[in-house]
């Protein structure tokens, strides 16, 4: 196998993480161009393109591995360097990590609180939607991922967290507005409804088990935040599916409604992490297992 120069695969990660040969050279106090000639002697070295020169840049799949490999060697580099007391300068250890927005706005965040009180650690949290995390891990760019896939990305240890449950929300004004005079399954998918992204499916997987041959409604509010999409549906924009630790509150006080009882779309969630023997890794592993003890349902009870 061809040995990778440490400096050239530490330039690759940098040009990775800040977006550019600029902005990577900035960082590494080096010229542009000897991060441009850096990378070549990388590509030459693996007779590989590893990047796409867009802006930001993008990596190709044979990128992807070797950012994955110079971040675990990254991360095993650290942690030794720590337990032999050679890195006392270099500041918190830096976990990057992908979650989705409702995990991240319910209870994701007081685990890692939990981790980095014993622990010197900060993180670099990637949002995206629980079906897309796993692109992240396989692109090298995080770490661990709150995922909805229980499939390991290749190199990844995967660890069932709990189910996500989510139920069709809407204020009681909206719902005798749109939604009476006729039975749920063919009044809702003609209502406006709050959607977060054009990834999210959730609100048409919902009507797709209620009512399989309608055509969901074209009125939609996207709004990519996961407070902001609670208070978009408490507003009375649409309805949405909404997690139930945040809607408690909201049903508790009558502000919102439960459109139908009955149904739910659950979401299970795992945890996927590279299979590195790392001590600030496996911390956050059981905090995140912990706190997801206390706010998920257990898929085996209903």
């Amino acid at each position: 196998m061809t040995d990778l120069p440490l400096d050239q695969v530490r330039t690759l990660l940098a040009v990775v993480d800040e977006g550019t040969f600029e902005a990577a050279a900035e960082a590494l106090h080096v010229t542009p161009s000897a991060v441009s000639q850096r990378v070549k002697a990388l590509e030459q070295r693996t007779g590989r393109v590893l990047l796409l020169r867009s802006k930001p840049v993008r990596l190709t799949e044979s990128g992807e591995i070797v950012v994955r490999f110079g971040r675990q060697l990254a991360r095993l580099e650290r942690d030794a360097g720590a337990e032999l007391g050679l890195d006392d300068t270099a500041g918190p250890a830096t976990l990057p990590i992908a979650v989705n927005a409702d995990s991240l706005a319910t209870w994701f965040l007081p685990a890692l609180a939990e981790a980095a009180a014993h622990q010197d650690i900060c993180f670099d949290l990637h949002r995206d939607d629980q079906d897309h995390t796993t692109r992240l891990l396989r692109q090298g760019l995080v770490m661990a991922a709150v995922t909805s896939s229980p499939e390991p990305v290749q190199g990844c240890s995967v660890r069932a967290l709990g189910t996500m449950r989510y139920r069709a929300m809407a204020t009681p004004g909206f719902a005798a507005r749109r939604l009476s005079g006729a039975p749920l399954r063919q009044l809702l998918p003609e209502a406006p409804v709050v959607v977060f992204d054009r990834k999210d499916d959730l609100q048409d997987r919902f009507l797709r088990a209620l009512a399989p041959r309608r055509t969901p409604s074209r009125s939609r509010h996207y709004v990519p935040s996961s407070e902001a999409f609670v208070e978009a549906v408490a507003a009375g924009l649409g309805w949405g599916m909404i997690p139930e630790p945040q809607a408690a509150p909201a049903l508790a006080a009558g502000t919102l409604l439960d459109l139908a009882a009955g149904r739910r779309v659950d979401v299970p969630l795992y945890w996927q992490q590279w299979k590195l023997d790392s001590p600030a890794l496996a911390a956050v592993a059981e905090a995140v297992a912990r706190a997801a003890a206390r706010a998920l349902k257990d898929p085996d009870r209903r």
